[in-house]
């Protein structure tokens, strides 16, 4: 099979990494890929969010699979026009991926589907927003309506900063603040039958003990060794299962990557977000803990097929990421530093450890930053604690002037699995 990736961040890289393992695999295209990336796919430009060139480039590729990563590709709906030219897509259709497109639709997605998730208003000007801000009292919970990057929402206990952030987008959604840890679960699907993957989290502040800025994520860590055993079968049930229904109910079936945001708290699971592809920096320990070849399962979601796979086989390995980011992130990033001690971690800890490169490029004979995530390094262990110890070593040995990572990435949830070992032992 020849795949072709549409993408060049740290979850596309492992996409293309876990790709490059599958024996089924022929031929790995990405377009436009990453420094990283190259070192696994034959790199292509391509604007990711014209359809027509996208199903071009699969034309003369004479791609079997066609994997969108990113969401703003998807909302524009280059899944469309790349199935029309008669090629497999992993990822929904425009009219699907509104689904993380709009926070609005989502809300009423949930509600028709009886999907537990915080109580909610749409606003669209400063007194609607007033109102509800007073409604629900602080902590603020503000998401901008539309697609963010990842950074449209504010979590804040000041008015003001909260109204300010309204303020800067068309239509927000205001909603009660969820208490309880995070958890993020991928599933997926054909539009029918809905496979869930393994539970991750992520850590979204940019400093350690989830403080400064929110980011697109600055690290994250699989199996959750806190989370209630059932936690897969219950979110299955209740929320991913009743989504996928909902969708095909109203003649828009979703098909490829649904991501649920989840909240574990007082009063049960409720759904924060839902997004429409794989989530990043998640997606690095999900598939770093995969072990069904992963095209299988992708060309099953494109071709309506998930049914008759078989069940999907995991290691019982830890996995961790850190991510590196570039000096100011998530401000402004400075970019164009060379990057150094790559080599070094690919020659002193593979396997277990390896970089999967984000915001990167080629200058000359250097790697150099070209974002504001730079690098996620990622290791698995027999559990957690081995797990870090190894992306953190890994960590030590990179080089980029100005950057910057959290410490604490899954520390307390490593010291929550070696308390528990005895007992379960």
């Amino acid at each position: 099979m020849k795949v072709l990736v549409i993408g060049g961040g740290a979850r596309e890289h492992a996409l293309c990494r876990s790709l490059s393992l599958d024996p089924d695999v022929t031929e790995l295209h990405c377009a436009p890929g990453n420094a990283g990336i190259a070192e696994v796919a034959q790199q292509h430009q391509v604007d990711a969010l014209d359809g027509k060139a996208v199903a071009a480039l699969a034309g003369e590729l004479e791609a079997g699979l066609v994997v969108i990563g990113p969401e703003a590709p998807l909302v524009a709906g280059v899944a469309d026009a790349v199935r029309e030219a008669g090629f497999p897509v992993f990822g929904p259709s425009r009219e699907a991926a509104v689904l993380e497109g709009s926070k609005a639709f989502a809300k009423d997605v949930m509600a028709a589907a009886g999907v537990p998730t915080a109580r909610s208003y749409v606003c669209t000007t400063a007194e609607e927003v007033a109102e509800a801000l007073a409604a629900f009292g602080a902590p603020y919970v503000v998401k901008d309506d539309g697609l963010a990057a990842g950074k449209g929402v504010v979590v804040t206990s000041d008015a003001e900063e909260a109204k300010a952030h309204a303020a800067g987008c068309e239509r927000v959604v205001i909603e009660e603040f969820l208490d309880g840890p995070e958890v993020s679960l991928f599933a997926v699907t054909d539009g029918v039958t809905v496979v869930p993957l393994q539970p991750a989290q992520d850590f979204k502040r940019a400093l350690d003990g989830d403080e400064g800025p929110n980011t697109g994520g600055m690290g994250a860590y699989s199996p959750l060794p806190w989370a209630d055993p059932e936690l897969v079968d219950d979110v299955l049930r209740t929320v991913l299962q009743p989504t996928v229904d909902e969708l095909r109910r109203r003649g828009t079936p979703f098909s490829g990557l649904l991501y649920a945001g989840l909240a574990m708290t007082s009063r049960g699971v409720r759904v924060i977000e839902f997004n429409a592809r794989f989530g990043d920096p998640e997606t690095q320990v999900v598939l770093a803990r995969l072990k069904t070849p992963l095209a299988s399962l992708l060309l099953a979601s494109a071709n309506g097929t998930l049914a008759d796979l078989e069940p999907l086989r995991w290691s019982e390995d830890a996995a961790v990421t850190v991510v590196v980011a570039s000096h100011n992130y998530p401000g402004t990033p400075r970019t164009g530093d060379p990057i150094t001690g790559l080599d070094e971690v690919a020659a002193e800890d593979a396997p277990h450890a390896y970089v999967l490169h984000a915001g990167t490029r080629r200058d000359g004979e250097e790697t150099v930053s070209a974002g504001g995530r730079v690098l996620s390094v990622t290791a698995t262990g027999e559990d957690l604690a081995e797990a870090r110890e190894r992306a953190y070593r890994a960590v030590a040995r990179l080089r980029l002037d100005g950057s910057h990572h959290r410490t604490d990435i899954a520390a307390k949830a490593a010291e929550t699995s070696q308390a528990a070992a005895p007992a379960q032992a």
